[in-house]
C-alpha cells in the first residue's frame, strides 16, 4: 500500500515525510522510536513515540504531535525620524474561529522561508505586503513561537524605511488569496495598542517591545 507524503508524492511533490526526526541523538535522553504522518496537507502532522529519561533517572515511553510549516521570517519596518512604523492588516481565520471579533490582525509583515535565506525571505515579504524595498537589515533575534506543539523557528529583523523609500504595489500575493493592507502607526501609539488589545499578535509585540527597549526608539529610561 502507498501513502502519499511516504512513498508516494503528496499534492506539493513530498515524500518521506515519516522520516523527519528518526535520526536524532544530540540529547542521550530521548531516545526516539518511532514516527507517524498523521496529515500531509499544506503542512505536515506527525506523532512521534520517543523514550524520554526523567531527572530522577526513571525512562517512560511519551508521544508527541507536531505541526510542521516549515521556519519563517518577520521584519518590524520603523522610520526613526516621524517615530513610526509599518504594519499590515489581513484576515486570520485561525483567530476568527477562535474568539477574534472580525479576524482583521494587525501584525508585523511576515512569512515563510520557503527554502530561502531568512534575510531574502524577509525582503521578498516586505516587498510582497507592504511593497517597500528593504535596505540594509538589522537580525533582532530567533525565537520558537509555539515550542509545545508548533516545529516553526522565526527569525525576527528590523529595518529603517522613510518616505523616499522604493514602494511598489504590496498587497500580497492575490493567487494565495492574500488581501494585505498596509497600516502605518506613530510608534507611541501602536504600543498603545499591545495594551488594549488592537496588537495581539505575539511577534508583533515582541518586535514593538524590542524597539522600546533596545532598538530604534529606545529611551534614556530603557538602557
Amino acid at each position: 500500500m502507498t501513502t502519499p507524503g511516504i512513498d508516494l508524492p503528496d499534492a506539493r511533490g513530498r515524500t518521506g515525510l515519516d522520516q523527519v526526526g528518526r535520526d536524532l541523538t544530540r540529547n542521550p535522553d530521548v531516545v526516539i522510536r518511532d514516527v507517524e504522518l498523521l496529515a500531509a496537507g499544506w503542512h505536515v502532522l506527525r506523532r512521534t513515540t520517543f523514550d524520554y529519561r526523567h531527572a530522577d533517572g526513571r525512562w517512560t515511553r511519551e508521544q508527541r504531535e507536531t505541526y510542521d510549516r516549515g521556519d519563517g521570517a518577520t521584519i518590524l519596518l520603523y522610520d526613526p525620524a516621524r517615530r513610526t512604523v509599518l504594519l499590515t492588516r489581513q484576515f486570520r481565520y485561525p483567530v476568527y474561529v477562535n474568539g477574534h471579533p472580525d479576524g482583521m490582525v494587525v501584525e508585523a509583515a511576515a512569512g515563510l522561508l520557503d527554502d530561502d535565506d531568512p534575510a531574502d525571505a524577509i525582503r521578498r515579504e516586505a516587498a510582497e505586503e507592504l511593497g517597500v524595498e528593504v535596505g540594509e537589515l538589522r537580525h533582532v533575534f530567533g525565537a520558537w513561537m509555539s515550542p509545545g506543539s508548533i516545529t516553526e523557528r522565526l527569525h525576527f529583523y528590523a529595518a529603517p524605511y522613510s518616505p523616499a523609500s522604493p514602494i511598489a504595489a504590496g498587497g500580497g500575493v492575490a493567487e494565495e488569496g492574500e488581501d494585505i493592507e498596509a497600516v502605518e502607526l506613530d510608534f507611541d501609539e501602536a504600543l498603545a495598542w499591545t495594551a488594549d488589545g488592537r496588537i495581539a499578535d505575539a511577534k508583533t509585540i515582541m518586535l514593538l517591545q524590542w524597539a522600546a527597549l533596545h532598538g530604534p526608539f529606545k529611551t534614556a529610561t530603557s538602557r
